[in-house]
């Protein structure tokens, strides 16, 4: 990261003499700066193993057929289904903001929810694109970051990807939240789920290529991205 640097004009001659006569290559700012923080991940080889079960699980199966899906529906479809997936997670997105204390937040998802449904059954986002009123993106996992549980070990959960000790205790929280996990039988839950992956995956082909092809290191770019978001999102 860059640090800013200022100039001055009140320097002396001989002071600038001085400067001329420094070793360009000294990275002694660099020396001053604080270490990147980043997550704890004593598991790393066995994490490292189920990233290379995921990443082949990813281009052998999910892109393919992905793809085919592309194919076969339009990107306004793709977009429509999303919305409709991203609708039925109102009731942990509330939740979360009540818990949290964000009463506003849960206001604006309250109203989302209700416009949304109602005028398009939740394909469409017209609380967002035509009102302006913004998605409170909270789950369990920010809720228990927010009163400062902090994140504990990474996990590289096979097919599930990137978490931590904490953001997995949050996903069993917010499966207990949704309401429809109540009302249809698990088998059905699971197909419902493998088909929005498949959905969600045909809108964002190319994201994860893009860093696979940008990393040194493919596992610790994704940790360390994975981190960072997680820790940004507590933090709004």
């Amino acid at each position: 990261m860059a640090q800013a640097t200022k100039s001055t004009t009140e320097s002396s001659q001989s002071e600038d003499s001085e400067e001329d006569l420094t070793d360009p290559f000294d990275d002694k700012d660099d020396k001053d700066l604080p270490p990147l923080k980043t997550i704890a991940d004593p598991l790393e080889p066995v994490n490292r193993a189920f990233f290379y079960f995921n990443d082949k699980l990813y281009f052998w199966l999910f892109k393919p057929v992905a793809r085919g899906y592309g194919y076969i529906f339009p990107q306004s479809v793709r977009i429509c289904v999303r919305n409709f997936f991203d609708n039925l997670g109102f009731p942990i997105r509330f939740v979360n903001c009540m818990l949290q204390g964000k009463f506003e937040g849960a206001g604006f998802e309250t109203q989302r929810f209700l416009i949304n449904s109602i005028t398009s059954f939740g394909f469409k986002d017209v609380a967002t694109d035509n009102l302006g009123i913004k998605e409170y993106d909270e789950d369990f996992g920010q809720t228990l970051g927010f009163y400062g549980l902090g994140p504990g070990l990474y996990i590289d959960w096979p097919i599930v990807g990137p978490s931590s000790v904490t953001d997995t205790i949050g996903i069993i929280g917010d499966i207990y939240t949704q309401p429809l996990n109540y009302v249809i039988e698990f088998k059905y839950n699971i197909g419902i789920r493998a088909y929005d992956i498949v959905n969600s995956t045909s809108l964002t082909i190319g994201e994860y290529e893009d860093l696979k092809r940008a990393a040194l290191d493919p596992y610790v770019a994704m940790r360390d991205a994975y981190y960072q978001f997680r820790q940004n999102k507590i933090r709004e």
